[in-house]
């Protein structure tokens, strides 16, 4: 059997890079050793910009209907006051999307397959082990077992991206390792189901204590959250007994009846891979990187990823560019994966440093994180290919264009529709439009009271299918685009 794309790996990154590919008519494999969705909830929280992803697959109604909006984030010390808030809009943000959105994990990961059942060109494998990733010179051949009947198939593919989590076989098999950034903590995560109303404001709580830090936050209507940092000997064994757990819940919850869905042990920790890409071979997700969930961007780092390589593999796929175009991923999204993994460290040690340093975090640096911990426009890509801008000069170039509200109503992503675009606050000249339709891109020309007109201000810009700025300047003829 041969494919063009072989997917390693069901979880949100994988499903999402599947179904990205699967609009540009990509046929793909995903290969998953679950049969089905894996009930327990992990990840709980995605901002505006990876909202806007699953807006791009036509499932925004569809999430929103499964999530619930968050407020914000508090900062609170031992006694649960508030040393620092940092509020988020409940409704659409410069991505057209609520700023913070809380969900189950297993809800987001049943509507992605549920959309691949749609996807002509996607097929998924469940109860699918993957033994063996090799490259030769006519691509690579995957090694698999089914976990059923315990059938061996080898699968031929153009290409492999590994999303197989933070134990993942396709890093092994390209040989790279992680290197550790220098955060490990042992957490215990309880979820809980009531009907009841806690009472508390609808945002994420921090309590900075650096004997025992833990975070709350309500993810739906009857679902909540905490997470309390374990001390050393203890494990979540130690609370499976409710008695053990009330006096950890007990501030928010009172003597409310309560139903335990999980206790959990989990070690939050901040890694990278040294390398994301060997020849035909991708790593996404958890398999690339791992971040303290202290700022909530460890799963939309994944869908991040997904989004980035999505768009340039079609591409190389269909011949419409050149395969250096790949080399771009890691150099664009490694080191911004690396920014968001710090920026996640700096708010942990924000919570449980001790100490005079830790003092000092928490009275005198934790008020003025405000503008960095909760905007949505997240770090700059760097300098690439696709990613054109001078060294020393500031440039829109490698942030995300705005999903902006157009005259007629529609937005920016539903204009674009995954192709390049070219954003002018000029009437171009005829040789100049007939460029852009030679190239395919769309043409966007703003008005002066719009908002994409406030975000350029003069001139032109470029976006790419993802969203971000390829280049812009102050004229059309000064932009490069392909």
């Amino acid at each position: 059997m041969r494919v063009p794309v072989v997917i390693v790996g069901a979880g949100p990154a994988g499903l999402t890079a599947a179904a990205l590919l699967g609009r540009y008519g990509v046929e793909c494999l995903v290969l998953e050793r679950w049969e089905s969705v894996y009930p327990r909830p992990r990840a709980v929280h995605l901002d505006d910009e990876v909202h806007r992803i699953l807006g791009r697959l036509g499932l925004a109604g569809e999430f929103a209907a499964i999530s619930w909006p968050c407020h914000g984030l508090r900062l609170l010390d031992p006694d649960l006051r508030v040393l620092a808030e940092f509020r988020r809009s409940p409704g659409g943000g410069r991505h057209g999307y609520p700023e913070a959105n809380m969900f189950d994990q297993p809800d987001l990961e049943q509507l992605l397959r549920t959309h691949l059942a749609t996807a002509g060109t996607v097929t998924l494998r469940g109860n699918t082990e993957v033994t063996g990733i090799r490259q030769d010179g006519t691509g690579v051949r995957v090694e698999t077992t089914d976990r059923g009947t315990g059938a061996r198939e080898t699968i031929h593919a153009d290409y492999v991206l590994g999303c197989d989590g933070a134990n993942s076989r396709t890093r092994t098999a390209i040989g790279a390792t992680m290197a550790d950034l220098k955060f490990d903590q042992r957490w215990l995560v309880v979820d809980v189901a009531t009907t009841a109303d806690l009472g508390q404001w609808e945002g994420v709580h921090q309590v900075c204590d650096p004997h025992r830090a833990a975070t709350y936050m309500r993810i739906g209507k009857t679902r909540h959250r905490w997470e309390f940092r374990l001390l050393p000997g203890e494990t979540a064994g130690d609370f499976d007994d409710v008695r053990r757990l009330h006096p950890l819940i007990a501030p928010w919850t009172g003597e409310i009846d309560l139903e335990i869905v999980r206790v959990a042990e989990y070690t939050f920790r901040a890694q990278l891979a040294d390398r994301w890409r060997d020849r035909r071979v991708f790593l996404l997700g958890d398999a690339a990187h791992l971040t303290p969930p202290f700022i909530g961007q460890g799963m939309g780092a994944g869908l991040r990823d997904a989004a980035n390589l999505a768009w340039k593999l079609a591409g190389v796929l269909d011949g419409t560019l050149p395969a250096s175009a790949l080399d771009t991923y890691e150099a664009e999204r490694r080191p911004h994966a690396r920014a968001m993994i710090r920026r996640a460290v700096l708010v942990g040690k924000a919570m449980t440093e001790g100490g005079r340093f830790g003092d000092l975090i928490r009275r005198v640096v934790a008020p003025r994180l405000n503008g960095r911990v909760l905007d949505s426009a997240t770090p700059a890509l760097h300098r690439s290919d696709l990613v054109v801008r001078s060294r020393f000069r500031s440039s829109l170039a490698g942030r995300l264009c705005p999903n902006a509200l157009l005259d007629d109503g529609t937005r920016f992503d539903d204009v674009a529709g995954g192709r390049f675009a070219v954003v002018t606050t000029s009437t171009p000249s005829e040789t100049e439009r007939a460029a852009i339709r030679e190239s395919g891109a769309v043409l966007v020309t703003t008005r002066m009271s719009g908002e994409l007109h406030r975000w350029l201000r003069t001139g032109a810009a470029v976006v790419r299918p993802d969203g971000t700025v390829l280049s812009a300047a102050d004229s059309l003829s000064r932009c490069w685009y392909p």
